[in-house]
């Protein structure tokens, strides 16, 4: 990876100027006021970009936003309260009753559960698709309006060549919007490669210390500013500037965190491959497809009936239970606990995810550790 492509020193060029401080300011106010009559109704009518109220602006959310378009390489960028305020807050901002959305399967449940639940309801189509055929099919995206991608996806961590959608998205004029969580921008870079927009739950690489819910979005101003105009104000689900603060710092060691973390998923891989147990290992890698840079720590593996899966989560010590992913802890989702969780809707159940599959976190713990924590708990849970 060369210089340029090194977000730690992009970012850095681009740091907002805080007036000396080289960490950009906490600006905890909910509004803001003017110092004349003129400038106030300035701002009021669109001439002035002066901030008025944190709903809608807010100096530290605007940095790390800033730096997010950086990081992403897009013209703009608007946070929100969650990553799934980020996803419904886009959609809703870009789609309407009738209109048709492309959705690769396995796509995150929250996802896939308010495109069941909330979009489909008020007169949206949502066909599911297998990722492969988003590539393969030119005319998959005929009649479509928007097609919604993961790549890699949620679980099975499938991949998709970004640019060949691109390509067959603008013979049939259909806006591309990609979940790049996984990768985050240090591994793949969608607006690059012709997707129209990246979107990521910030909570996971970009803040890195299992501190912070949050989400961005990151397009051209054409998008970000439909999403400003629309559903960021009305929907009110905007970033605070204490969690904005947060995420800035982890962007500052996003790269850093990132390439440990591949370091450790390279050995994991290595050394799952000679275990007898495992069925499958997901876990895709540098230019698995095009424009793919790197191995993230976010993975699974598909045992065989040999394992018993309670058995072998309650045996771990270092790798904790638990949802959500990308910060320093190593943690453990056994698919069995996801798809007891509204079963009747669950995209896992729908598109057939195996229940001996396991998502392992590879967190920033010396890797002979984890490994030793992994091998003796499949040991202890091995019939």
């Amino acid at each position: 990876m060369s210089e340029k492509d090194d977000i730690a020193t992009r970012l850095a060029a681009v740091l907002p100027d805080a007036g000396g401080a080289v960490t950009p300011p906490i600006v905890q106010s909910s509004l803001f006021t003017f110092d004349s009559y003129q400038s106030f109704e300035d701002k009021m009518a669109g001439r002035s970009d002066a901030n008025i109220y944190t709903r809608v602006e807010n100096p530290t959310v605007a940095a790390f936003e800033g730096l997010m378009a950086e990081a992403e390489q897009g013209e703009a960028a608007v946070g929100f309260a969650s990553g799934m305020a980020a996803i419904s807050s886009t959609l809703l901002a870009l789609i309407k009753p009738g209109d048709r959305i492309a959705c690769v399967e396995h796509v995150y449940p929250d996802t896939y559960r308010f495109m069941e639940r909330m979009l489909r309801p008020i007169g949206v189509q949502i066909d599911y698709y297998p990722p492969q055929q988003f590539q393969d099919d030119p005319d998959l995206l005929d009649g479509i309006t928007l097609a919604y991608l993961e790549s890699p996806g949620s679980l099975l961590f499938q991949t998709i060549d970004l640019r060949r959608v691109a390509e067959h998205a603008r013979q049939h004029n259909v806006l591309t919007m990609i979940d790049n969580s996984w990768a985050s921008p240090v591994f793949q870079r969608p607006l690059t490669l012709g997707i129209d927009i990246v979107l990521h739950s910030a909570s996971k690489y970009i803040s890195g210390h299992s501190d912070t819910v949050a989400g961005v979005v990151v397009s051209s101003h054409s998008h970000i500013s439909r999403i400003r105009e629309l559903t960021l104000p009305l929907l009110g689900a905007k970033l605070a500037p204490f969690e904005a603060f947060l995420l800035t710092r982890g962007l500052r060691t996003l790269h850093a965190r990132m390439m440990q973390h591949q370091a450790t998923a390279n050995s994991f891989v290595d050394r799952l491959a000679a275990i007898p147990q495992v069925r499958k290992i997901n876990s895709p890698g540098a230019n698995d497809v095009p424009g793919l840079m790197g191995r993230a720590g976010l993975m699974s593996v598909e045992f065989d009936d040999s394992v018993d899966i309670p058995k072998f989560a309650d045996a771990l010590q270092l790798f904790r239970l638990g949802v959500s992913w990308g910060g320093f802890e190593s943690l453990l989702l056994p698919a069995r606990v996801g798809l007891a969780q509204a079963a009747e809707k669950n995209s896992m159940q729908k598109f057939g995810v195996s229940p001996n599959l396991v998502r392992l976190n590879l967190g920033l713990e010396a890797v002979d550790d984890l490994w030793a924590d992994f091998d003796t708990a499949l040991t202890q849970s091995t019939t």
